[in-house]
């Protein structure tokens, strides 16, 4: 067994190791840590600590992949419900589809039985009102939200650059390898922005046969390289998870258009190896890691690639 997660996975990840101690499915037992991660209010970029979008919306997306049979379950742009990666699970397991965005997630995570409740947390609305104040003249706040939205876009980067996602790997005691992720998105998107995190093939993959990825912050960027396909399918074709995870952060780097930034790639092989590399961010990356022969998940410093 082997599980990886990014750093802000500290309120849920001992749940997930507590379960896959006692033999749990390894979907079931991340997306109970990660319901523990969506409900922390002091990590910033995932359910109830999150940022709203520039209309002061929380939009939640999550993704499920279960690599025994790649099957995938995701949500987009999810209103009023903080369980974005739970409903995903539920959209993998009981609909045909493989993602469900805004009121139709939200009318299916009602029919499966989650609930309304608060999703904004009063700090983060006033921090979010208050950096809207200084973008906009008196005129435009007093029509808001009836004014064009596209010259608000360069707040996206405020208020602490957040543009990170909670990302679980796994392989569990039937060597089954998973994924699961859950963001609120980047802080301030423009309403209806979807990053990787739940697309399949560019914010996480899972291919029990030979392994997993998952990846944070900069999400436009994996979209367009398909990153975690990348590393999961160079994998396939005989690369090494070393080499496989080079090859992704070097298409990455071929990309000189765009918004462009940093990414954070979590991986790990079908023989219990892992490998996470910071590419171009500028601060350091820490991430969670366990296995069976640790006393404890210790929190490590991601490689620079």
């Amino acid at each position: 067994m082997i599980l990886v997660a990014n750093s802000e996975a500290w309120p849920g990840f001992p749940t997930t190791v507590a379960m896959l101690r006692d033999g749990a499915p390894g979907i079931d037992a991340m997306v109970a840590g990660i319901g523990k991660v969506e409900r922390e209010v002091s990590v910033r970029s995932v359910g109830w600590g999150g940022w709203p979008n520039m209309l002061g919306r929380m939009e939640f997306d999550a993704g499920v992949m279960n690599g025994d049979n790649r099957k995938v379950g995701a949500v987009g742009a999810l209103p009023d419900v903080l369980s974005a990666a739970a409903v995903a699970q539920q959209v993998m397991e009981r609909l045909p589809h493989v993602m469900l965005t805004g009121d139709g997630a939200r009318r299916f995570a009602l029919e499966t039985g989650f609930e309304i409740e608060p999703t904004l947390f009063d700090d983060s609305k006033r921090v979010w009102w208050e950096r809207l104040e200084k973008e906009m003249t008196p005129d435009e706040l007093a029509r808001f939200p009836d004014v064009p939205l596209i010259p608000l876009s360069r707040t996206i980067t405020d208020p602490e650059r957040v543009r990170d996602t909670t990302v679980f790997l796994c392989q569990d005691a039937s060597r089954g390898i998973h994924s699961v992720t859950s963001t609120s998105g980047w802080a301030w998107k423009y309403p209806g922005r979807l990053g990787d995190s739940p697309i399949a093939g560019a914010g996480f993959y899972a291919d029990s046969r030979f392994g997993a990825a998952a990846c944070t912050h900069t999400g436009e960027m994996t979209v367009r390289c398909g990153t975690a396909r990348s590393i999961v399918l160079a994998m396939r074709l005989g690369y090494s998870l070393d080499d496989a995870v080079k090859l992704a952060a070097e298409e990455l780097g071929e990309l000189n258009e765009g918004f462009l930034a940093g990414v954070v790639i979590h991986a790990i092989d079908a023989k219990g190896h892992h490998k996470v590399v910071n590419f171009r961010c500028q601060e350091e990356i820490k991430y969670w890691f366990w296995e069976p022969s640790m006393s404890a998940p210790e929190l490590r410093t991601s490689e620079r690639i």
